[in-house]
């Protein structure tokens, strides 16, 4: 790609996108919706549309309405206006707080599947004109590129934060293995079941299907993509006396649907996210955290979102002053979020639960 020669403050310029995740796509849409020219680079052979559901915060429904893919994300989203957290007998001990969200912000928490989301995405990238997704390629070599801007949305072992950021924040694991799955019949009992280490979580995520995770200590070993038949016995085990409809959900999904991967998070958090005039992060190359909070894409949504309107409000030939009113406006408000969920997943899976669950029955109801 050939950098544009630069104008004036308002001029599209070129830009190079790293990664075809929800940030990604959505900071290539934003991108072109303001004229700029781009390319985007993804490391995986094909689109991966595996996953389960993405909750989508109020704000980020809000990201999503100015990046035009507001009715696309309504269409196949399901309102998540009920859940409670329960101990793994089953007694309630607080509700999560969605009606209130609901009231301050005006509209609900919508739950959407990935792969939904990731193919909303696309068709709007294709809709306005591309650009042609490079599946199969790496980010090359720095100082290599000659577009305006190069963006990393390549996740927590970005290689454009390790090949340009000074300060590289470290991958850190928190001693948590999560596994993931879609079961083929609505329960009505949402929200999550905290234990002793660990938890179980339930969401609707389509009409007839629920979206669950179960958490557990980790153990030594490899990741591995799917469960095999002793992983899910393992699991299975874990929860068989937690509360209906817990082991009817794990007895009800084929273990090889299964997704596992072991939590991890970005730290020391970065003292910027952007760098040299014409360097930006957005989502887990930037913040990546914990899932506890549920706020993942949420927050990679609303990166692509801001620096995309910062780009588009200052033009290729502002670029360094674009790039800091990315920063403030959304670093100091990810890393919050970032911290949060890492203090949640310590409070959720402590190993004498009895305090914790003193603590969450004062919570409002």
């Amino acid at each position: 790609m050939r950098s544009k020669r630069r104008g004036d403050a308002g001029t599209p310029g070129t830009a190079l996108v790293v990664g075809a995740g929800v940030g990604g796509l959505a900071t290539a849409i934003g991108l072109r919706r303001a004229g700029w020219e781009v390319a985007v680079l993804e490391r995986r052979a094909a689109p991966e549309r595996y996953g389960t559901a993405f909750g989508i915060h109020p704000t980020a429904q809000a990201a999503l309405d100015r990046l035009g893919l507001g009715p696309a994300l309504r269409a196949r989203a399901v309102p998540y206006r009920d859940a409670r957290i329960r101990r793994p007998d089953g007694t309630v001990l607080a509700a999560v707080p969605l009606e209130r969200l609901e009231r301050k912000a005006g509209r609900p928490e919508l739950l959407v599947s990935r792969p939904h989301l990731i193919d909303a995405l696309l068709a709007e990238l294709d809709r306005l004109g591309g650009p042609t997704i490079a599946y199969g390629q790496r980010y090359p070599a720095p100082g290599t590129s000659d577009a305006d801007l190069v963006v990393g949305a390549d996740g927590i072992h970005s290689a454009v934060r390790t090949g340009h950021f000074a300060v590289p924040a470290a991958v850190r694991t928190v001693g948590t293995v999560a596994w993931i799955g879609i079961a083929g019949f609505e329960t009505g009992v949402y929200g999550e079941t905290w234990g002793r280490g660990r938890f179980f979580g339930m969401t609707p995520v389509e009409p007839g299907r629920t979206n669950w995770y179960a958490t557990v200590p980790a153990a030594t070993g490899p990741d591995t993509p799917t469960a095999g038949a002793t992983a899910a016995a393992e699991v299975r085990a874990a929860f068989a006396g937690w509360h209906d409809p817990i082991p009817r959900l794990l007895a009800a999904t084929d273990p090889a649907t299964w997704i596992r991967y072991e939590m991890r998070h970005l730290h020391p958090a970065l003292p910027s996210f952007v760098t040299g005039g014409r360097v930006a992060l957005v989502g887990d190359a930037a913040h990546a955290m914990t899932p506890n909070l549920g706020q993942g894409a949420c927050t990679a949504l609303l990166d692509a979102e801001a620096l995309t309107r910062a780009v588009a409000g200052h033009g290729s030939a502002a670029l360094p002053a674009a790039l800091r009113a990315y920063d403030a406006e959304r670093r100091r408000s990810a890393q919050r979020v970032a911290f949060g969920s890492r203090s949640l997943h310590r409070f959720i899976t402590v190993r004498r639960p009895a305090l914790r669950d003193a603590l969450v029955r004062l919570l409002p109801g």
